[in-house]
């Protein structure tokens, strides 16, 4: 994409519009974010954790908000949809703490991303909406490995239920908890 269309490829340095969307982690992705995570040193561990409370607070706000459109799940998913938390891994400087080892989410943000058929752009790069662009890249491939990485280290683990691979972990989670205490809260 960036040979291809350099000119849409907007993502640069503070750039940090990814850093402010709604996503979870696969529990193979937030193992590997767990690990890097705890060899920051104490003072960047830190203000990551208590960024991470004020996340877990703002995602409360956002599941009250989204218990008044109980009635209409298409009104409640574009809300979800335009929901602005930021991610805790983002320091006051709008640098990632850990761009080298972020997410695939966050690692693809910016160019055309295909999931459930469908094609999504970033508002701030240069590709249009409606535009083809060739390879637009399957997320949903991507996560299907994930989840069964996901399932594989639950089944080794013997403590988490498989079946609970496809569930979802925040940021703030994975940084805040010992990765054996997530892999049993999926037990």
């Amino acid at each position: 994409m960036a040979n291809d269309y350099s000119e849409c490829v907007k993502c640069e340095r503070h750039c940090s519009d990814c850093c402010h969307a709604v996503f979870g982690l696969f529990l193979i992705e937030a193992a590997y974010l767990k690990h890097h995570f705890d060899i920051l040193n104490r003072k960047e561990r830190r203000s990551a954790i208590l960024r991470g409370n004020k996340t877990d607070k703002d995602f409360e706000d956002l599941e009250k908000n989204l218990r008044t459109y109980k009635d209409d799940p298409q009104m409640a998913s574009y809300s979800l949809s335009r929901a602005r938390i930021q991610c805790p891994l983002l320091d006051n400087d709008q640098d990632c703490i850990l761009y080298l080892h972020r997410p695939i989410t966050c690692r693809v943000y910016g160019i055309p991303v295909a999931t459930r058929g469908e094609a999504h752009v970033c508002g701030d790069a240069g590709f249009r909406k409606g535009k083809t662009y060739y390879p637009a890249f399957n997320l949903d491939e991507v996560q299907r490995e994930l989840y069964l990485l996901s399932k594989e280290l639950l089944e080794e683990s013997k403590k988490g239920a498989p079946e609970k691979a496809s569930l979802l972990i925040s940021v703030s989670k994975t940084i805040k908890s010992p990765i054996e205490e997530i892999i049993e809260g999926l037990g």
